[in-house]
């Protein structure tokens, strides 16, 4: 941590959502573009959350110091990589395709000084490309870094409109993917429809974990489906919950029925 930067701050890098923390001499206000060193090399970022008080650091984690506050060079720097970027991009797909390789491109990016360039893209194999990089550095004059990402990672790259109306969740907020089963929607009794449960990346959708805990405390207070019981000298079977609404379908000789779940608890 360099001792003498007063304060501490979160940067984004280009259109991600996750922060990265770097201490600075002075507070910076927010989307403020900066000069950063990260292990690709020297990079624009923005300033994403509020200066802090350097004393509030918490982490076990080395801060590194923002180099500088962008210049107007650093700008048109960036500006004019992001043009070099889709020439890449360009570039790389025509080689694919002569070499027949099966890549998807996704996104490339080059660091600030132009010495490299990242080209993201997704494959459902792994991919021997070492003839690709050969053919593309000579063409791209830098060094070339192709990296494999997952479906959900191109979906949080490229963005989109969620079956909910609203921006992904992965391209807005989320910074990391836990896992998800099939499990959670059964969990939270949705009909198991996979393309309605499917988000763009065609993956199980990121917010069954939303909820997912909740149902599980909330299931705690219902008996299980298929268990029996007496009612007034009728036997009755329990066929389905519904945990939001707190009512029980219960099924006997003389019918169905749906009964809230404090009625049902005397008699279990």
């Amino acid at each position: 941590m360099v001792e003498e930067n007063q304060y501490f701050i979160g940067v984004r890098f280009g259109k991600s959502s996750k922060a990265y923390f770097f201490s600075f001499d002075e507070e910076i206000a927010l989307d403020t573009p900066v000069v950063v060193e990260t292990i690709r090399g020297i990079e624009l970022a923005h300033a994403c959350t509020p200066s802090i008080s350097i004393d509030e650091y918490k982490s076990s984690f080395e801060l590194k110091s923002i180099l500088r506050i962008a210049t107007a060079k650093d700008l048109a720097l960036a500006e004019n990589n992001e043009k070099k970027a889709e020439f890449a991009l360009a570039v790389c797909e025509k080689e694919i395709q002569r070499l027949n390789l099966d890549m998807r491109l996704v996104d490339s990016s080059y660091i600030l000084d132009g010495s490299k360039v990242t080209i993201s893209y997704v494959a459902d194999e792994r991919v021997d490309f070492r003839e690709l990089l050969k053919i593309l550095a000579p063409q791209l004059k830098c060094r070339v870094e192709l990296r494999q990402i997952g479906a959900r990672d191109k979906a949080k790259e490229i963005g989109g409109i969620g079956i909910c109306g609203l921006p992904l969740c992965c391209s807005t907020f989320l910074e990391s993917f836990d896992g998800i089963s099939i499990n959670r929607a059964k969990n939270q009794m949705l009909a198991l429809n996979i393309p309605k449960l499917s988000g763009q990346c065609g993956k199980l959708i990121c917010c069954l974990l939303y909820e997912d805990k909740a149902y599980e405390d909330a299931k705690k207070d219902f008996p299980n489906v298929g268990k029996r019981f007496v009612k007034d000298n009728i036997e009755y079977k329990i066929t389905s919950i519904n945990v939001l609404s707190r009512l029980i379908k219960i099924e006997s000789s003389e019918g169905i029925q749906f009964v809230p779940l404090e009625d049902i608890q005397k008699y279990l």
